[in-house]
């Protein structure tokens, strides 16, 4: 598995639609900080849909906003979304993902742009900590024809102003993307923000930040760093008994419960989607030997290292 620049992102839609990287770049986008494009799908989908694997799962370096009409299957690490008409999807770098569509119709708008684009000075607040993008979602919607008019009057405005000559589009765009991103956080459930102010859904949030800094292993040089409850008490600062209380009670589940499905969910992803070793990839995860890593995989799955990497070949 690799995570996908914008550059490659480019590369990979110039060749499969017999383009041009040029082409595919809005003017003046040169010029600004970070960077920003919009798509229909009715211009790629079409000219890509031989190759099967052209959404493929893996992690992109920037973040990207959908609106899309047409039967579809999101696939993440743990779940599987099935799309039958229309769907808002907010994609991070941080959750990995395969987008597989179910039929020829397809047609909606996408844009990508990446986080220094959005600057906490120019938009007001930092993607990465804005509900939506925050990790242990999974920010897929379902919605009705008529929300999905809405959004799509968002797109269209940006697609208007991209193509324009007006001295400070990016700015307006800038302002279009976050009402997209705020217009997604209205469909989160209202949960998500009555215990924003709650002092334990504070110090869980801040634990679940932190666990998933710890992603994506990108190469087998990389290695995660904190491994125990006291690890991640330490670094927040409380005692590693307040901490497991407070994830207990509002999540469900352990200190020790939260790393070490992390660790399994990492460990699938390097086994499915990567060529390196059994071995490379314990070290990654914070293993030291080998036997350590395939006993706790084996305990949490019921499935050896080998027989994950066997089934997915």
């Amino acid at each position: 598995m690799q995570t996908i620049s914008v550059d490659e992102f480019y590369k990979e839609i110039a060749v499969k639609t017999n383009g041009t990287i040029e082409s595919l770049l809005p003017d003046g986008i040169n010029r600004e900080i970070g960077h920003f494009n919009i798509f229909n799908f009715e211009d790629i989908i079409p000219k890509i849909k031989a190759d099967p694997n052209h959404m493929p799962y893996n992690r992109r370096a920037y973040y990207k906003i959908s609106l899309v009409r047409g039967r579809n299957v999101a696939e993440y690490a743990d779940k599987t979304i099935y799309i039958e008409k229309n769907a808002l999807v907010f994609a991070t770098p941080k959750i990995p993902y395969n987008w597989v569509p179910q039929d020829d119709n397809q047609k909606g708008c996408f844009c990508i742009f990446t986080g220094d684009f959005l600057l906490p000075s120019k938009s007001g607040a930092i993607l990465d900590e804005l509900p939506i993008f925050r990790p242990g979602g999974v920010p897929v919607f379902q919605v009705s024809d008529e929300v999905a008019d809405e959004a799509l009057l968002l797109f269209k405005k940006m697609q208007t102003e991209i193509a324009s000559n007006y001295l400070y589009k990016y700015d307006l765009i800038r302002n279009y993307v976050m009402e997209l991103i705020h217009y997604g956080q209205k469909l989160e459930p209202i949960t998500t923000y009555n215990t924003a102010h709650n002092a334990s859904a504070r110090v869980s949030s801040l634990f679940i930040e932190l666990l998933e800094r710890q992603f994506p292993i990108a190469s087998p040089g990389q290695k995660v760093t904190l491994r125990t409850a006291s690890d991640y008490a330490d670094r927040l600062a409380v005692h590693s008994n307040h901490l497991n209380k407070v994830l207990k009670d509002t999540t469900g589940k352990t200190t020790t419960e939260h790393i070490s499905s992390r660790l399994v969910q990492e460990a699938r992803i390097l086994l499915k989607q990567t060529d390196w070793n059994i071995s490379e990839i314990a070290y990654s995860l914070g293993f030291e030997q080998l036997s350590h890593f395939s006993n706790f995989f084996k305990k949490q799955t019921s499935l050896s290292p080998g027989e994950v990497r066997s089934l997915a070949g």
